[in-house]
């Protein structure tokens, strides 16, 4: 059915789908600060949507998964460096973490993390792994031992692919089975249930359809040096599939990219963009085309994009800083009052978010419902220097002198998007 849907069609059935929803508290460290009141939709159809999914899914905190980042480090300093910062003060990042210039590798800031994951309500982070023997992969055995702790799933976002790499894409795939699965009793691997109760692991994997060329400001053609043709693709998941053998009911293979029609060309299952660039009202065209080709489809929840500036930028480059999102009148960062009206940008785009997640994937025109697949990426939990983060600020108040003269970009309340989040997933 999903060729008949069209965007009017769409719209009509969501706006018959309103009705009042209650808003759940929250408890612990997520209450807003005394004399902020929390805002609300209460025109969305909340508990009806969560309702859905708790006849559908046995545990729906398993369907929310936030994108999580292990390569920080101190002593030395890694990524807090990235474009000629210089931690512990001046860092890659607009606004100043509340754990400051952390280690990923340090048990009390995994063990705090896990903690803010469970109060807002999500089930399963999605490690960011660049391949075996790798910094990030060092970092897994204390992460899923503190996740497990707190009855969070782990998956494995892979990145990055290129064409020598792809060619040990089943090796991977089968090592983190391995290795921190089989190994460790599957006590906290992530497998994503369907509907009709099967279940199987679920990879996302980072820039596997990149187009071969692309034109610069210029005009001129460069050749994408991570380019892999579809057809390797289609090869090394066709290889992986025969050496796992049937070994779970599905194994499901997510593209981060729009193009659904390559990732069906690469013998992948379905796209989970990451980018938050593009906005949820183009997303129901993309939902439509994967559902014509037989992909599942999942959009990134995130609170916009306030990512940092090159401070060196070669001679002739056609580097342009990303600007804040939403989008909106400029702000002047320096001025309390702009910063409170990003913080209210980037709270509506996590509403926003999550209800265009829910509206495509529960869609029954929309090929999802069919497969019986529901999930949402967050992006991110903390990844800083891009600025879509919930991993908690320090509220502007609590900056240093130092901090305050590198002109970061705090709001007054810097837990506001880690709250916001357990708002909305709370009211389901």
């Amino acid at each position: 059915m999903t060729g008949s849907l069209t965007r009017r069609d769409f719209l009509t059935t969501c706006l018959a789908a309103g009705g009042s929803a209650g808003v759940a508290a929250r408890a612990g460290s997520l209450q807003p600060p005394a004399g902020q009141p929390a805002n609300s939709s209460e025109s969305f159809p909340w508990r009806r949507f969560g309702d859905l999914l708790r006849v559908r899914f046995r545990d729906p905190r398993r369907h929310f998964v936030f994108d999580y980042y292990p390569w920080y480090a101190a002593e030395p300093f890694r990524h807090w460096t990235q474009w000629d910062r210089v931690p512990p003060i001046d860092l890659a990042a607009n606004t100043m973490p509340l754990l400051g210039a952390y280690d990923s590798r340090s048990r009390a800031v995994v063990e705090q993390h896990a903690r803010w994951i469970a109060e807002s309500g999500v089930g399963v982070i999605n490690v960011s792994w660049w391949g075996q023997g790798s910094f990030s992969d060092r970092a897994v055995p204390l992460i899923m031992d503190v996740m497990a702790d707190h009855d969070i799933h782990v998956t494995f976002h892979l990145e990055p692919y290129s064409l020598d790499r792809v060619r040990r894409f089943p090796e991977d795939v089968l090592y983190l089975l391995q290795q921190y699965g089989e190994r460790r009793r599957w006590d906290c691997f992530f497998f994503n249930e369907r509907a009709d109760g099967s279940q199987g692991p679920v990879f996302k994997l980072f820039r596997t359809t990149v187009p071969q060329q692309i034109e610069d400001c210029r005009g001129e053609l460069q050749t994408l040096p991570d380019f892999v043709p579809d057809s390797e693709w289609r090869r090394e998941a066709d290889r992986l599939r025969e050496a796992m053998n049937g070994e779970f009911d599905h194994l499901t293979l997510l593209s981060d990219t729009w193009d659904a029609e390559r990732v069906a060309a690469a013998g992948l299952d379905g796209i989970s963009v990451y980018d938050p660039a593009e906005t949820p009202d183009r997303w129901l065209d993309h939902a439509l085309v994967a559902s014509r080709v037989g992909m599942v489809f999942a959009f990134p929840i995130n609170p916009g994009l306030d990512e940092i500036e090159r401070r060196v930028v070669e001679p002739d480059s056609c580097y342009s800083p990303r600007p804040f999102l939403p989008r909106g009148v400029d702000l002047v960062w320096s001025r309390g009052e702009d910063r409170e009206t990003a913080r209210a940008r980037a709270e509506r785009r996590t509403e926003e978010t999550l209800q265009a997640n829910l509206l495509l994937q529960t869609h029954p025109w929309l090929g999802n419902v069919d497969k019986g697949f529901f999930l949402v990426h967050i992006t991110s939990f903390n990844e800083w220097h891009e600025g879509h983060h919930f991993e908690p600020m320090k509220s502007y108040s609590e900056l240093t002198a130092g901090e305050r003269a590198v002109g970061y970009h705090n709001p007054e309340d810097g837990a506001y998007r880690l709250r916001r989040l357990a708002d909305v997933l709370g009211r389901l």
